[in-house]
């Protein structure tokens, strides 16, 4: 079976910055499970693995519009410190509203927070092998993601 829409499909993968550290990778863990073709990746990752089968290997650029987008000054502010409760230091990363949004610098009574997501901005180098393609389920259909052995969420 082809990947394609709708298609329950588990993949190994490494992902890479521009500088060829690892960000993320499956490896070690259980593959990555997740269903095709309802934003569950990132555009340019499904992009490439539409059509592919079991077993196939591939590595994927994806520029950052096919990725988590460019960055936006607009999303970084300063707030100030009093508003985290039981201390802030930099790299933490808090949830606002529906974004997630990083301490990127303190000074003083004021701290920098970051909504962009971390990858926003970068190219993104995946490798990518395909352990598994098959019909998602009506069940899995409705609720958007996949149930039963490697169905959690990243």
């Amino acid at each position: 079976m082809q990947i394609a829409k709708h298609a329950v499909v588990s993949i190994h993968y490494t992902l890479k910055d521009g500088a060829g550290a690892v960000i993320d990778s499956s490896d070690g863990n259980e593959p990555l499970v997740y269903i095709h073709g309802i934003g569950n990746l990132v555009p340019g990752l499904e992009t490439a693995l539409e059509g592919k089968v079991t077993g196939a290997k591939l590595s994927v650029s994806v520029a950052p519009a096919e990725g988590y987008g460019p960055r936006d000054d607009k999303l970084v502010e300063k707030v100030p410190k009093r508003m985290f409760e039981g201390g802030v230091d930099v790299g933490m990363r808090f949830h606002s509203g529906p974004s997630v949004v990083t301490v990127t610098h303190i000074q003083g009574d004021m701290v920098t927070v970051d909504a962009n997501h971390p990858l926003a901005g970068q190219d993104l180098h995946f490798t990518v092998e395909v352990i598994a393609v098959r019909a998602a389920s009506e069940e899995e259909l409705e609720h958007g993601h996949v149930h039963g052995a490697g169905g959690h969420h990243h």
